[in-house]
């Protein structure tokens, strides 16, 4: 397996992207580069082959690869869909060539915006003022755990003819009398027009959860630039594992039900029942690119509760569960306090 290694053009430093400056800065010689100054990089790269771990576990399914860092020499160990990666050593970049390379070549990327700071912020604002949250989620050793990843993605855009028929009913009641009268009149209805989608994103990891990649969409795709190794250097990132037949057909899906709720808005009918929906797409095209995630899991009560946040907007979700002996203790506290206020009110009384 190749890896590609991002160097300083100036002395030789491993080099990282800082996404404050959008640009490639030397922690060593503090240079400073732009794209088109590492091209040499991505054409002229140290080729290393490592061999495939032929030993597995039967125990364990995952399989995993063994490659040799470029600088220190060490084995760096990955498994199977890991793109980029670090030397637990001397923490440089091991980017991963033949896993971005041929279907596995994104053919665009939003680099990161937001920094480790940023992160760390907004993770500690999702805490502030839940005094009930367990002490884990604000320990050091977690906030530093913050990872960032290039998440896989497939964008599906298409254009699509769309058709609603069935029944819809009015009704109407009026007073003769003594009488009461109501009419139901029965319509045939039907409702069709074009639609045009454009980047639907589908998630394309399985490991990831995809009410979390949902959550934190979304992303500003005018910001999509054309693909570079040179973007992941600092970074961790992901090949896809969801193939892009199965993402399109969650997008198809995605788009019918789109149509057929505008198409629902539009019959005025106090009732109405469907006989037929349709959605027939006519142009299509789907993109594999890369998109920037903040992301920490943090395992409490033999759960874990994961945070993430856009790398791009800064937007952060993720659920804080509560402690239950902080919570105990609180409504004892409450407790102490109103019987307090009792005694008082009725010593004076």
């Amino acid at each position: 397996m190749k890896t590609v290694n991002h160097k300083c053009p100036s002395c030789n430093a491993n080099l990282n992207y800082d996404p404050k400056t959008k640009g490639w800065i030397c922690e060593y010689c503090g240079g400073k580069f732009k794209l088109e100054d590492l091209k040499h990089n991505e054409e002229n790269f140290k080729e290393t082959k490592v061999k495939k771990t032929e030993k597995k576990d039967k125990e364990t399914p995952i399989e995993m690869d063994e490659y040799q860092c470029q600088d220190c020499g060490a084995k760096i160990v990955a498994d199977k869909n890991t793109a980029a990666t670090f030397c637990v050593y001397c923490k440089n970049t091991a980017i991963l060539k033949n896993r971005l390379s041929d279907k596995f070549a994104p053919s665009k990327v939003i680099p990161f915006t937001k920094t480790k700071e940023d992160a760390i912020e907004a993770f500690k604002a999702v805490g502030k003022g839940k005094f009930l949250m367990p002490k884990e989620f604000a320990a050091e050793k977690n906030i530093k755990e913050l990872s960032a990843i290039y998440i896989p993605f497939w964008l599906y855009s298409c254009e699509m003819d769309s058709h609603i028929k069935g029944k819809g009913t009015r009704v109407s009641t009026w007073t003769t009398g003594n009488y009461r009268h109501t009419k139901t009149d029965t319509y045939h209805v039907e409702r069709n027009a074009k639609f045009k989608f454009e980047r639907i994103p589908i998630d394309g990891s399985v490991r990831f959860n995809d009410a979390i990649m949902n959550s934190i969409e979304p992303f500003n795709y005018d910001e999509l630039c054309d693909f570079s190794p040179s973007y992941l250097s600092g970074f961790l990132a992901e090949k896809y594992d969801v193939e892009s037949e199965e993402a399109k057909k969650i997008s198809i899906e995605r788009a019918k039900q789109s149509c057929y709720k505008v198409l629902n808005s539009k019959i005025n009918y106090q009732g109405f029942l469907p006989e037929l929906k349709t959605g027939e797409v006519k142009k299509e095209d789907i993109q594999y690119v890369l998109l920037p995630v903040w992301m920490v899991n943090i395992k409490y009560k033999d759960k874990l509760y994961t945070f993430a946040m856009n790398g791009q907007t800064g937007k952060m979700i993720g659920d804080i569960p509560y402690s239950k002996s902080k919570a105990f203790l609180f409504w004892i506290l409450i407790f102490i306090v109103s019987a307090l206020i009792i005694g008082l009110i009725t010593y004076f009384v």
